[in-house]
């Protein structure tokens, strides 16, 4: 018989990322709703506001983001007013994002939100393991937060 078939699927790392990832998810949506955002819009937002006129293509890469799909959670950022583009001065077709006032606010709002997610994951785990769980995911996740094949 194959060993994998007769492996407790709770002992599978792939099962227990995959859960925890619901997991994330739902609190998401319970704590932030309210927001009208998504976990990868706030990531983006979080992004922009860190790094000054970064491109969709660095911004896929900082959030390990689909570089074919960014473009479409842009054009709903800026449909909500969150974000503006704008011409790159050397290089016209490379559009620029900025975090608009009204995405400023936003990130402001949902901040608190977003931490009681961080927590209400973290609850089970005591501060000790904590710093572990958050290395190890880092760990996981890799130094470049990439795949081989680019951001998943």
């Amino acid at each position: 018989m194959d060993t994998v078939a007769t492996e407790n699927i709770l002992d599978m790392p792939g099962h227990l990322i995959r859960r925890v990832k619901q997991l994330s998810t739902a609190l998401f949506i319970e704590e932030c709703g309210e927001f009208d955002m998504t976990s990868v819009q706030f990531a983006a937002l979080q992004s922009i506001a860190l790094h000054r006129d970064v491109d969709a293509t660095r911004l896929s890469a900082l959030i390990a983001f689909d570089r074919s799909t960014i473009g479409d959670v842009l054009d709903r950022m800026e449909q909500k007013g969150w974000i503006t583009r704008k011409a790159a001065p050397g290089d016209r077709r490379i559009k620029l994002i900025e975090l608009s006032s009204e995405g400023a606010a936003l990130l402001r709002r949902i901040g608190p939100a977003v931490h009681r997610v961080q927590e209400r994951i973290l609850a089970p785990l005591d501060r000790a393991d904590r710093s572990t769980f958050i290395r190890i995911l880092q760990q996981l996740a890799g130094s470049k937060n990439e795949s081989p094949n680019g951001p998943i």
